[in-house]
């Protein structure tokens, strides 16, 4: 994936402020042409700078209100067909390959405690998983978030001798 430079970042966050903007009302805000804007979002796009849509659709709205994160052991040779089992478990949101103790962190969500009970069992039914650790995810203190890194590329927000 090619680094941003400041006129991705400005695009960006332009984006981020208004989502459905047009390619000509970003062009206007940001003082590009058209076709400069459009060949930006379309690089930006296919080098997958840009999430998929559905990150933004957050699971409480589909009935899922309970969030956990389950460490995942795996027998070593299997860690690829655990990855592939768990991403046909339609709760798994997120799979992360780990260094330290546990192999993957797996970002689930559920209806309530006992569909969490189901997927988990899911889970460890899984052929080469050793062992999981369940933490239920209580309170989300800050959102998933890139504005403050896009300020920053597009040279808006100083570095500060805490970075």
């Amino acid at each position: 994936m090619p680094a941003l430079d400041a006129t991705d970042a400005r695009l960006l966050l332009a984006l981020s402020e208004d989502p459905r903007a047009t390619v000509l009302a970003l062009s206007q805000q940001l003082g590009l042409a058209r076709n400069t804007v459009q060949a930006r979002l379309g690089r930006l796009e296919s080098s997958g700078a840009l999430d998929p849509f559905e990150r933004r659709v957050r699971p409480e709205a589909l009935g899922y209100r309970l969030g956990a994160y389950v460490t995942v052991q795996v027998v070593q040779r299997s860690l690829a067909d655990v990855g592939d089992a768990l991403a046909a478990i339609p709760e798994v949101l997120e799979v992360i390959g780990l260094s330290g103790v546990a192999d993957l962190l797996v970002q689930v969500v559920a209806v309530d405690a006992d569909d969490l009970w189901r997927i988990t069992e899911q889970v460890l039914a899984i052929p080469g998983v050793q062992r999981t650790d369940t933490n239920l995810a209580l309170r989300r203190f800050v959102d998933h978030r890139m504005t403050p890194l896009l300020e920053r590329a597009a040279g808006s927000l100083p570095v500060t001798d805490a970075d």
